[in-house]
């Protein structure tokens, strides 16, 4: 388990990410790829980043690299995930903070990995900082993530998407107690502490530091966290992987023309996060038929809608937004 000790000041700066953070979802999968963990949400990608290994070439030796730093035991180097700011060019100005890395941390952290049994790609060359060899590790980042990251870049922003209304609003609502009770089955908020599913037994007290929660799609079911206590407290926690359907169908977009349904999805979106009761009421149509038309949303990949205790909160995916901005 972890045990994360929280004070007054650190419930007032827990903060919550908008986006994941790439290099956290290249670690994250690259620990999915030697696992057989969450077969409905992973597999085609496993298979598909499978073939491309096979075939050999460029793909084959990034992931053999990367691997080795990311092996499957409880110990990764945290030089991988560097916090920084978030926007679009994360994963490039991410990339030059690991190849930035101070050469005492290098060696530090990447004798940490092979103390745990790893063998880490170009060890000695890398702990001594060797500028070649940092240039490959950034090379072999960028097109780990062009190459197996990006292509599931719509499903990724969907599924996050979605676990930011429902956060958002339990912040909204209830202050960071809720979003923090919001992290079950996964995470036990009983304050001040956060007990945390966890590999191994770990107390990190926060001092004051604040707490940055960081969606992830390829965090499978525990949450994950940095190994050295001094640095800034980080969360990585899984989104909800529901598969969503790969397009919308022309039959199932037939049938969104109707004012109700426009009506609703309109009503979803600017909500942000709206329960069903909210769009009766919003829209005046009974809650019977906005059930009803609400599945049909779904249905078209316009509308995506999970249940939080004995409500079910609903909210556009990033194609019903598209689908709205082109009215």
């Amino acid at each position: 388990m972890l045990r994360i000790h929280f004070t007054g000041r650190d419930l007032e700066n827990v903060r919550l990410a908008c986006r994941p953070d790439p290099l956290w979802e290249i670690v994250c999968s690259l620990c999915r790829l030697q696992t057989s963990e969450g077969a409905v949400a992973f597999d085609p990608w496993r298979h598909k980043v499978g073939g491309l290994v096979r075939q050999g070439g460029v793909a084959r030796g990034t992931v053999s690299a990367l691997r080795t730093l990311v092996p499957r035991a409880a110990y990764f180097p945290d030089f991988l995930t560097p916090p920084g700011e978030d926007g679009p060019d994360a994963l490039h100005s991410g990339i030059d903070r690991v190849l930035a890395t101070p050469r005492r941390r290098l060696r530090h952290e990447l004798a940490l990995l092979s103390a745990s049994g790893g063998r880490p790609w170009a060890g000695a060359e890398l702990a001594r900082g060797d500028v070649t060899t940092l240039n490959v590790l950034g090379r072999n980042l960028r097109t780990y993530h062009r190459e197996f990251i990006a292509p599931l870049g719509n499903r990724i922003g969907a599924a996050t998407a979605a676990d930011l209304a429902l956060r958002t609003r339990a912040l909204v609502d209830g202050g960071t107690q809720a979003l923090l009770n919001g992290l079950r089955p996964m995470a036990v908020w009983e304050p001040p502490v956060l007990t945390v599913d966890y590999p191994v037994e770990r107390d990190l007290h926060l001092h004051g530091r604040g707490l940055l929660l960081v969606p992830s799609y390829f965090c499978w079911r525990r949450p994950i966290s940095l190994a050295d206590d001094q640095l800034r407290p980080v969360l990585v926690y899984p989104v909800d992987k529901s598969p969503l359907p790969s397009a919308a169908s022309t039959a199932s977009l037939s049938r969104l023309l109707g004012p109700t349904r426009a009506a609703l999805l309109s009503e979803t979106a600017a909500l942000t996060c709206a329960t069903t009761s909210e769009l009766a009421d919003a829209t005046g149509v009974s809650l019977p038929s906005v059930s009803q038309q609400l599945a049909v949303l779904r249905d078209g990949g316009l509308v995506m809608s999970r249940r939080d205790g004995k409500r079910v909160l609903h909210t556009a995916t990033p194609l019903g937004r598209r689908l709205l901005d082109g009215c």
